[in-house]
């Protein structure tokens, strides 16, 4: 893992943000079309908004970074590692339907694929294993960052990561003997540990953001 990599990339878009002001730009533009449920202070919405695409981007490396750890300790880095790998490549070498951007406007496709991509990898483990593989909840971010994305684009990255998940795992990879070993270590001392040593992945990100449900 090149988690590195990442937070030069992600340090850099910020620098370019900072001299551009692109982001911010483009999310005024943005959130007179917004859904309605989603609910911005009114003195300043597109400032609030830039500060959550930053700190949902700025997630990723952490996320990634805390997946692989569990992953190691529970013996199954081997399944979840290449998914992962996947992930951050998103950012290192993003699809060419994301070819020529710069800047936070971009890491935020790249930043949704990850977070999409590591939610559908919890899906999978809360089905094999009643619980997820990271103690994270991202689904009201993404449906956020799906918004900014647009319908029609945020579609086709799902479908990147559905086709990229169905591709790395499938039912035989939860029939390995360190994922049964694994399944039984999930209830023990050892395994909770694991999660309180990520506390800030149970964390809301830390932006002024009142949502009701999406419909």
């Amino acid at each position: 893992m090149n988690i590195a990599a990442l937070r030069e990339q992600i340090t850099f878009a910020h620098q370019h943000e900072s001299q551009t002001g692109q982001l911010k730009q483009r999310l005024e533009q943005q959130l007179p079309l917004l859904h309605p449920s989603i609910q911005l202070p009114r003195e300043d919405a597109p400032g609030t908004m830039t500060r959550f695409v930053g700190a949902y981007i700025d997630q990723v490396p952490e996320l990634l970074e805390a997946a692989h750890a569990v992953a190691q300790e529970a013996g199954i880095e081997s399944q979840v590692k290449p998914v992962l790998k996947l992930a951050e490549a998103y950012f290192l070498q993003p699809p060419e339907i994301m070819t020529g951007q710069v800047g936070l406007d971009c890491l935020l496709d790249e930043a949704y694929l990850a977070h999409r991509l590591v939610e559908e990898v919890n899906d999978l483990y809360i089905r094999h294993f009643r619980q997820p593989l990271i103690p994270v909840d991202t689904t009201v971010a993404n449906l956020i960052a799906h918004q900014l994305i647009g319908e029609s684009f945020a579609n086709q990255l799902d479908e990147v990561v559905h086709h990229s998940v169905d591709e790395m795992l499938d039912e035989a990879s939860f029939a390995l003997e360190s994922v049964e070993a694994y399944r039984e270590a999930l209830s023990s001392p050892a395994t909770g540990a694991a999660w309180k040593r990520w506390p800030c992945l149970s964390r809301q990100l830390n932006v002024e953001l009142s949502l009701n449900t999406l419909h």
